[in-house]
C-alpha cells in the first residue's frame, strides 16, 4: 500500500473525529449560551466533514449501493459481534460511565445492521425501501422504521423523544 493510501486513511479517520467533536461542542455552547460559536462550531464540523468526504472518495470508498449497503452490514456486524462486547465488559469491570453506551451501542448496531440487510434485500431485487419514515433514539442510537416504539426498546427513552430523519 502506498504511503498516499495510508495518508488518506489517517486524514479521513481525523477530519471524521473533528467533524463529531466539533459537533458536540457546538451543542455545549448552545447549552452555554454562545449561539454564534455554536454556529461557528457547526460550520466547521461541516468543513471537516467535506473534508472527510474528499479522503473517502480519493480511496475509492464509496462504490455502488448494494457495496455500500454490504460494508454498512459488515461493519454494524463487527461493532456488535466484536468491538463492543470486550469495550462493554471492561467498563462494567470498572464501573466505567462508558458502560452504558457500550451497552446501547452493542443493541443499536444489531439493529441497525438488521435494517440495512432488509435495504441490501431491496436493492438487490432493484427496488427502494418501501417505508418512508425513520425515527432515531436521541439517547442510544435506535432506529425505527414507520413510527417511535411507545418507549425504546433499548435504552426506555418515549416515544416523542424520537426524531424523524429526512
Amino acid at each position: 500500500m502506498s504511503s498516499t493510501t495510508e495518508n488518506l486513511k489517517e486524514a479521513f479517520a481525523g477530519e471524521s473525529q473533528a467533524n463529531q467533536k466539533y459537533r458536540a461542542f457546538a451543542k455545549r455552547a448552545e447549552t452555554d449560551g454562545f449561539p454564534n460559536v455554536a454556529r461557528l462550531f457547526r460550520t466547521a464540523a461541516e468543513a471537516e466533514r467535506i473534508h472527510a468526504e474528499g479522503h473517502l472518495k480519493s480511496l475509492d470508498g464509496v462504490r455502488t449501493t448494494k457495496d455500500n449497503l454490504q460494508e454498512a452490514i459488515d461493519g454494524e456486524t463487527y461493532e456488535f459481534t466484536t468491538m463492543y462486547p470486550p469495550m462493554l465488559a471492561e467498563a462494567q469491570k470498572e464501573n466505567h460511565r462508558a458502560r452504558i453506551m457500550f451497552g446501547f451501542a452493542v443493541k443499536a448496531e444489531a439493529v441497525h445492521a438488521a435494517l440495512y440487510k432488509l435495504a441490501l434485500e431491496a436493492v438487490a431485487e432493484g427496488k427502494d425501501l418501501t417505508e418512508l419514515s425513520f425515527y432515531l433514539c436521541p439517547v442510544c442510537g435506535h432506529i425505527e422504521f414507520g413510527k417511535p416504539p411507545e418507549s425504546c426498546p433499548i435504552c426506555g427513552a418515549k416515544a416523542e423523544r424520537f426524531s424523524q430523519v429526512a
